[in-house]
């Protein structure tokens, strides 16, 4: 099953095309350039892979947390190649896909031999000093990842002791926990993520290949209509003006 994975939910968006396990072809994109450029990153891609979008079987996205305008980049994009190719769109966490990122790091896979099992802490910047924040952990029979806390977005200090009372409840039905963390947090807020007992991987950002990946081992659920970008916490514009921006035209009563 041929799939195009997609995620913008940072400045750098990751793109690839998957067979099945195969990694056929895999770019980063700078996603402070136009959206025209992330289009033309894809169809590099795609060709790059030898396969053509009318060839693809699905297109997945990375519908977040992260910076809104890139969900909505990213949305509107997968959306609009799914729909022209006449293919179903599966959406997933970001924050799932760098976690997934964060089990295949080296140092991870190293660890996970010497010790089975692990969490994974994903904490991307979420800018207004904060950060998103998901913990997650794979399931050593069938491999699927399940969410150990809610993705939620908090000060950079809260971190820890969010990560420190999952562990505690991890600690009660599971022996053998080690705790990574991954994501471009640490660099936004090193002293006050630089200390926390647990080791910093390697993946800054979601890879294409995660959100591929994490869509195939999922429920598959074709979100073309319905999907959208999640958000986590208000824009900025709704906690500026909770009633309305200024000016702007009032939705008519029905």
């Amino acid at each position: 099953m041929k799939v195009l994975g997609l995620d913008t939910s940072t400045l750098t968006s990751g793109i690839a095309l998957l067979d099945g396990d195969h990694v056929l072809a895999e770019a980063r994109h700078d996603a402070s350039a136009r959206t025209a450029d992330l289009l033309v990153a894809i169809d590099r891609v795609c060709k790059d892979a030898g396969v053509a979008p009318m060839d693809l079987d699905a297109i997945a996205v990375g519908a977040g947390p992260g910076s809104f305008t890139g969900l909505r980049i990213g949305m509107a994009t997968a959306k609009g190649i799914a729909f022209a190719a006449g293919k179903p769109l599966w959406a997933v966490s970001s924050l799932a896909a760098l976690a997934w990122d964060a089990s295949c790091d080296p140092v991870a896979t190293e660890r996970m031999w010497r010790i089975p099992g692990g969490a994974f802490v994903a904490a991307l910047d979420a800018r207004r000093g904060e950060v998103f924040a998901g913990c997650y952990r794979a399931d050593e029979t069938t491999g699927a990842w399940t969410l150990v806390g809610e993705e939620r977005v908090l000060a950079p200090r809260e971190l820890g002791p969010w990560v420190a009372q999952l562990t505690d409840r991890l600690y009660a039905d599971w022996n053998g926990l080690y705790l990574s963390y991954a994501g471009d947090a640490l660099a936004a807020y090193p002293a006050e993520l630089g200390t926390l007992s647990g080791l910093w991987l390697a993946p800054r950002t979601p890879s294409g290949v995660a959100v591929a990946r994490l869509a195939l081992s999922g429920t598959r659920v074709d979100v073309l209509i319905s999907g959208g970008p999640t958000y986590i916490r208000p824009s900025e514009a709704e906690v500026m003006y909770p009633d309305g921006v200024p000016g702007a035209l009032r939705k008519r009563d029905p």
